[in-house]
């Protein structure tokens, strides 16, 4: 079969080591972050200090690069300019979130979240949570999906924020996200969606959704790496935050180190901090640069096609799928889940097909647009091998944790 996004495979190094089948949790690192990481230390060794307020080549200044690749990130998920603003992570996004939130109708008194959330979320907003609120937990029935009548019920004129994901980590199960935020909106409530597991592998548009907020990774299907987290506002909400975790590079005259004064700023530097991580600024931009390209349209009409090849493998050999089989309700990833799931894993990773294992779902097998058809097969046909010459046994001890 021509598919010409092969011709992209030489762009990711890792791609002649192994069969990598896991972008669901870091995406193959694109060669040309070899250069912008090379930038970054040409410009600190040219520019040193003046790098924050002088460009250096095309690159933006230290200063301006937070929103400038917030600015690159957005049209991927249909957000305006000046909408997103890169975080180092998502628990400090939620964090500043959380903090900035107006908390004082009593009337709202909860948040709707789900276990079926990366429980990292649910971590780092629930501690940040004032005493009078409380979180109600929507529970998945099946470990695939959640009650989407249930939790639209869960959403009434107490809730003050819905903090869910786009896509569950899990299972790859897509949320009707639109309308979890017209039932929020229709009784005054707000909505944070997570999108790692959806920006750069299924088409997204903040707008048309109306979400209130949204923040998602460019490690894992954007192949930007750690340190790239994205947090979108609605603009028309932005100026109504208040964040308590900030910075000066928050304020609106940030130089005049006025300890008695600090007034935010009105644009998405308002929800900035401190000082960023400026080499992870620079070493996201190559994979965002690549999905941009590349068009995520085409993106998910080839993984639509080999994620089918996946339930049709699995089917064939008999084993258990944990993911939606309808095109609508499925991600980029296929979670299998064979006798001795974990086991089997672990040996192929010896034999460097590169998956990941979660428990209460199986192996998780992510192809992506760099992906071919082969690879596809042989990760399905090593699991039968595996089982049939009994080399899973060996990793009976020692469940080690795996990213």
């Amino acid at each position: 079969m021509n598919d010409p996004l092969l011709s992209w495979r030489n762009e990711f190094p890792i791609l002649s080591t192994c069969t990598y089948m896991i972008s669901n949790s870091l995406g193959a690192m694109p060669r040309a972050v070899y250069n912008t990481l090379h930038e970054f230390a040409d410009t600190w060794a040219t520019l040193g200090v003046s790098a924050w307020g002088k460009p250096y080549g095309s690159n933006p200044t230290w200063w301006e690069v937070k929103g400038a690749v917030g600015d690159k990130i957005a049209p991927l998920m249909g957000a305006p300019a000046g909408s997103v603003l890169v975080h180092e992570n998502a628990s400090i996004a939620n964090g500043i979130l959380m903090s900035a939130l107006d908390w004082s109708d009593t009337r709202r008194s909860k948040i709707v979240v789900s276990d079926m959330d990366f429980p990292s979320d649910v971590y780092s907003i629930q501690r940040m949570l004032p005493p009078h609120i409380s979180v109600q937990v929507i529970r998945t029935r099946d470990g695939i999906t959640l009650p989407i009548d249930e939790l639209l019920d869960a959403i009434d004129e107490e809730t003050r924020l819905v903090s869910l994901s786009h896509v569950l980590f899990r299972s790859a199960y897509i949320m009707p996200a639109a309308e979890i935020v017209a039932k929020a909106h229709a009784v005054g409530a707000q909505v944070l969606l997570n999108g790692y597991h959806s920006v750069g592998i299924i088409p997204v548009d903040v707008t048309a959704m109306n979400v209130d907020y949204y923040i998602g990774g460019t490690l894992k299907w954007m192949c930007g790496g750690p340190g790239g987290v994205f947090l979108y506002v609605r603009p028309d909400l932005l100026t109504t935050l208040q964040p308590k975790i900030t910075g000066w590079f928050a304020h609106k005259n940030p130089f005049a180190f006025d300890i008695d004064h600090f007034e935010l700023r009105d644009d998405y530097y308002r929800l900035a901090n401190g000082t960023p991580g400026i080499a992870a600024l620079y070493a996201i931009q190559p994979g965002v640069d690549v999905i941009t390209q590349v068009g995520v349209e085409a993106i998910r009409a080839k993984s639509l096609r080999q994620t089918q090849l996946l339930f049709d493998l699995a089917d064939a050999a008999g084993y258990e799928t944990r993911t939606p089989r309808t095109e609508a309700d499925r991600a980029g990833t296929v979670t299998v889940n064979p006798p001795h799931a974990y086991e089997v894993s672990r040996e192929m990773l010896a034999r460097k097909i590169v998956v990941d294992f979660r428990a209460n779902a199986g192996i998780r097998i992510a192809p992506h647009f760099y992906n071919t058809d082969d690879e596809v097969r042989a990760t399905v046909d090593v699991i039968g091998e595996i089982l049939a010459d009994g080399s899973w046994q060996k990793h009976t001890q020692g469940r080690e944790f795996v990213t």
